[in-house]
């Protein structure tokens, strides 16, 4: 399937109001087969709502499984299926993974590329005994998954560990966005102030979507100690394939600080102007400030 945000047909997108004012079995019910045969998870962050966010849903899950026990961890991953292994050849892959795989066309190998990933599947139980596991929606190809699979296993099992973690959290972001209907990106920003050569705490910012041709604003923020903010500046329905633009108070940043600056100062404030092409995916907009000068870069 080709978008992972459509809902299936027979149901409807689910409502972070109706999870978060669900009873316990009802969350259960509507999260707890997200991760793969492992209803722990939603378990863990039931107690946690309500959460503000699909996006601090998520979050919450993927901490969940971070500071599970190694033991929980690996039973975790082993829940997981082969890529076109016996699961799919049995036909007993949750309707999920069946659609993920089925993305690369895993479900319909010639005999060539069946043999070979069999191959890299054993070849990487047996190195670290659990499964590979990819989120498959961030390969473009089965060239790219071939490759990724390669370089993997010459990996230590640590990192391999922490690596498939990221990939099931991953994996849980692009079925959460389904389930929910939603686009699975955010924004984010991270100020630093070039004089002092650090965070750029306390910096006021404000955000705005260009929409029939005029500035819409989005909202207002600031920067905590770190010259970050403590959560995604935008996040869920939010994101869209739109220009946007942040305007950071530079002039009022550097008077606070001591900085004798000019009745009009050269840098007052300074708009950033960027484009989202891609709403499923994380844009980061860094600002590095002077009160004379500044530059910026898509980040990560």
């Amino acid at each position: 399937m080709n978008d992972l945000r459509s809902p299936r047909p027979e149901t409807r997108p689910l409502n972070l109001a109706a999870v978060n004012g669900a009873d316990h079995p009802g969350f259960m019910a509507m999260l707890g087969g997200t991760v793969e045969h492992s209803p722990w998870v939603a378990e863990l962050v039931a107690g946690q709502r309500p959460f503000g966010s699909v996006w601090q849903l998520h979050r919450a899950m993927c901490q969940a499984m971070q500071q599970a026990s190694t033991e929980q961890q690996l039973a975790l991953m082993r829940q997981h299926p082969e890529l076109a292994g016996r699961e799919a050849a049995a036909g007993t892959m949750t309707a999920s993974s069946t659609d993920e795989q089925g993305r690369l066309g895993l479900l319909s190998l010639s005999a060539e590329d069946h043999q070979r990933l069999a191959q890299l599947n054993a070849a990487y139980q047996n190195r670290f005994g659990f499964p590979f596991i990819a989120a498959l929606r961030l390969l473009p190809d089965l060239a790219a998954l071939f490759s990724t699979f390669e370089q993997r296993l010459a990996r230590d099992a640590d990192t391999e560990r922490q690596q498939n973690l990221q990939e099931i959290g991953e994996v849980l972001r692009g079925r959460l966005s389904r389930l929910f209907d939603l686009p699975m990106g955010w924004l984010s920003t991270h100020v630093l102030d070039s004089v002092q050569g650090g965070p750029a705490s306390g910096m006021v910012f404000d955000i705005a979507v260009l929409s029939a041709g005029s500035w819409q604003p989005l909202g207002q923020g600031m920067t905590n100690k770190q010259g970050r903010t403590d959560l995604p500046v935008l996040v869920d329905d939010q994101m869209s394939r739109s220009v946007f633009q942040f305007e950071f108070h530079v002039g009022d940043y550097y008077r606070r600080g001591g900085v004798a600056l000019s009745e009009q100062p050269f840098l007052d404030r300074v708009p950033l102007r960027f484009g989202v092409d891609d709403p499923d995916l994380h844009y980061h907009v860094p600002l590095l400030c002077t009160p004379w000068a500044y530059s910026t870069y898509r980040g990560s």
